[in-house]
């Protein structure tokens, strides 16, 4: 799918129009001081606690799948078409809210995902004719979903899953990360509208107002909820599967890149650091660590200042390595980052130890040995490590060892096609970019559509509607063959 232009909004406007509602009034409480009663839901679609929510929403499902395909897909156009009104001022809301990344680029993931996220149209149903009749397996939905989402990416999150899931025929209910719980209610408040004003029922998304972890844990029990769909870290996937029901888990990951000597050096450096420094490097999708053959090493190094990253020097690295370490547990092993520098632009990280770079950088990057625990850590900030290897081959084992087997993602720069078949294969991720960022593999600069949702724990991969149907099978023995 590509990036929708101004006529294309437009026309999406016209098509919906003739079964537009007025937007529902939003109604706002506070705490009631004499009871110390929790505040009302501050819209449609926000409730009190998770039995509330998923009864709502089993009642919005019954009433969404009554409504015909058309009005469906009318219903995802008008998502789409308010969630680009809004992308900008959601943008606004996680930067504040969270302290997270950059305010441009989350723009970006928006309207990434407002674009790119396939709706309807993914659900071709599939026949079999032949001497014995007609055999049709149809796309059907689960029902209600339970869905986790991160405080990295919490509206584009909500809006890919949104999209994904009620194309799909299905309900959703969130819990939202607690740190992300504003921008995420009121993101849901507007889906909500979207949804209502195109006739849909209201509802269709939930979210708890207060998400716990004890919240989450109840809604993956809940009787109600038929398919877990869970973006978020290493517990609340261990959580997810061992639930007893179908969990669809996007858990974390370290993704290496690899650069030989047949790479184009100024196209590396630019991808990289495009990748490395998207968000300021909280995406797990983008690259975490670097390893570079020895002969073209320095010429590396040597382009990054060109695509605005700032070379640190040995020393200078030594400060920085301080700063953003909380505890270092050893070598060839995780760290723990000092969490109030995740997200944070590479200036306010520099800062912190007396280093001042211009505005345009967006990266640090540093050359460190493999044993070091950056190299091991997903960081989830802007300072990349960068190792010399003596050849490709013992780059790519390396890279494989730094991922830890989350099969995530992983980038290579090279024009060897034996070299790239070999990482390819040795990697097995969800997702493999040749030659270009990481967040190619998302469908931004690259072909194919886009997903927030990167379940390779369960082995979904990128998820998108036919993720969250069952397949159905009509069989009608010995007749209905027209040839």
């Amino acid at each position: 799918m590509a990036q929708l232009t101004e006529q294309q909004v437009d026309q999406i406007a016209s098509q919906v129009a003739g079964m537009l509602r007025p937007p529902p009034a939003r109604k706002r409480t506070v705490n009631t001081p004499e009871t110390g009663a929790p505040p009302a839901p501050t819209a449609v679609g926000v409730f009190h606690d998770v039995d509330h929510a998923v009864r709502a929403a089993q009642k919005a499902f019954e009433q969404f799948k009554a409504m015909s395909l058309e009005k469906r897909k009318a219903l995802i156009a008008n998502i789409r078409l308010r969630m680009h009104e809004h992308a900008e001022d959601l943008a606004q809301r996680a930067y504040e809210e969270t302290a997270l990344g950059r305010f441009e680029d989350k723009i970006r993931k928006n309207r990434l995902v407002i674009d790119k996220t396939p709706g309807v149209e993914a659900l071709e149903p599939t026949a079999w004719s032949g001497d014995r009749g007609l055999t049709l397996t149809e796309k059907a939905p689960y029902g209600v979903i339970a869905s986790i989402t991160p405080c990295t990416n919490p509206t584009s999150t909500i809006i890919c899953n949104t999209i994904g899931m009620l194309a799909a025929g299905n309900a959703v209910v969130f819990n939202v990360h607690p740190t992300a719980r504003q921008v995420s209610i009121y993101n849901i408040e507007l889906l909500n509208e979207a949804i209502v004003e195109a006739g849909g029922p209201p509802n269709l998304v939930s979210t708890i107002y207060k998400p716990t972890i004890a919240s989450a844990q109840e809604l993956m029990q809940h009787k109600g909820v038929h398919l877990l769909v869970v973006t978020g870290g290493a517990e609340v996937v261990k959580t997810a599967m061992s639930s007893g029901k179908r969990a669809i888990c996007a858990g974390p990951g370290n993704p290496p890149v690899v650069v030989d000597e047949t790479a184009d050096i100024e196209q590396a450096a630019s991808g990289i650091v495009k990748g490395a420094s998207m968000d300021n490097g909280i995406i797990c999708v983008l690259e975490k660590e670097v390893f570079a053959v020895d002969s073209i090493f320095d010429q590396l190094m040597t382009a990054f200042p060109r695509h605005d990253a700032h070379v640190l020097k040995s020393h200078e690295f030594y400060w920085v390595e301080k700063a953003i370490f909380k505890e270092i547990k050893g070598q060839r092993m995780p760290g723990v980052i000092n969490k109030d520098l995740i997200g944070k632009d590479v200036q306010t990280i520099l800062a912190e130890v007396g280093i001042s770079v211009e505005d345009n950088i967006r990266l640090a990057v540093a050359e460190v040995p493999a044993r070091h625990p950056l190299v091991w850590t997903e960081q989830m900030l802007p300072i990349l490590p960068v190792v010399r290897v003596p050849n490709v081959n013992q780059a790519i084992d390396l890279a494989k060892e730094a991922e830890h087997g989350f099969r995530h993602t992983a980038v290579m720069y090279s024009k060897n096609l034996d070299s790239l078949s070999r990482m390819a294969q040795v990697m097995d991720c969800s997702i493999f970019v040749k030659n270009g960022p990481s967040l190619a593999g998302l469908g931004d600069g690259g072909e194919g559509f886009s997903s927030f949702t990167i379940a390779s724990p369960t082995g979904e991969g990128m998820t998108n509607p036919r993720s969250f149907v069952r397949d159905r099978r009509c069989v009608l023995v010995d007749h209905f063959r027209i040839v």
